[in-house]
């Protein structure tokens, strides 16, 4: 186990923040946790959906595979992230897959205990809403990139939402750590490595951003929503 508690991650994901302590308690007894390594699976498609995870550490792609054997990514879950939520509304199976990016801490809840928390505290099912709502937007605005967008505009608006959820603001530049393989950003903007690299080493090259395999720094977010607009 990690060296910060159960309960102390579990305070910090946005959709238990506001729970008393005792109720934070009865939930943590609920809640099974797992370290599990990198490329590590946490589940597979046409398994039965029972339970809905919490990522406390690390990171977790949702992929699928096609006909012919290759993977695309769906998201990438970064800490303090629910995944496999679609299990508390009545989806019998998993339609796509869950594997570990790199040494990861899950937590997972039996949907079925999950339904009797939230019956007794129904403003847990308004938060959980929400929050598929907002995944639900966010493949929107997805699929409209791909729909409207050039190649460059799809990867700058990759990033700015990217930075938007997972940035922090020192001074004048925004921080990203860890950043993303270039392979993942072009199969979650359908672009090849190649054209990822090539646009990333442009705006390092402009001063826009600067990027190493551990972080990504944004100097001049104007200038990279420039290329969306």
């Amino acid at each position: 186990m990690a060296d910060k508690s159960k309960l102390w991650y579990l305070e910090n994901f946005n959709l238990f923040s506001e729970l008393s302590k005792d109720k934070m308690m009865e939930l943590n007894r609920m809640i099974s946790d797992k370290e599990t390594q990198g490329d590590e699976p946490v589940y597979f498609a046409e398994e039965p959906s029972k339970n809905i995870y919490f990522l406390k550490t690390g990171r977790v792609k949702i992929t699928k595979y096609l006909a012919d054997g290759s993977e695309k990514i769906i998201a990438i879950i970064n800490p303090g992230e629910i995944f496999g939520e679609m299990a508390y509304f009545d989806e019998a199976q998993r339609t796509d897959f869950a594997i570990t990016l790199e040494p990861s801490l899950i937590c997972a809840i039996n949907k079925n205990d999950l339904a009797s928390f939230i019956e007794k505290n129904p403003a847990l099912n308004i938060r959980l809403t929400k929050i598929l709502g907002f995944k639900i937007k966010s493949f929107t605005e997805r699929i409209g990139d791909l729909i409207f967008k050039d190649a460059d505009q799809r990867i700058a608006s990759f990033i700015l939402r990217y930075v938007e959820k997972n940035g922090k603001k020192i001074g004048d530049q925004i921080f990203i750590k860890p950043f993303l393989k270039h392979q993942h950003i072009g199969e979650l903007t359908a672009c090849s490595r190649q054209t990822v690299n090539y646009f990333l080493t442009g705006l390092r090259e402009k001063g826009i951003i600067d990027f190493d395999r551990n972080k990504l720094i944004v100097n001049k977010i104007y200038e990279l929503k420039k290329v969306v607009s």
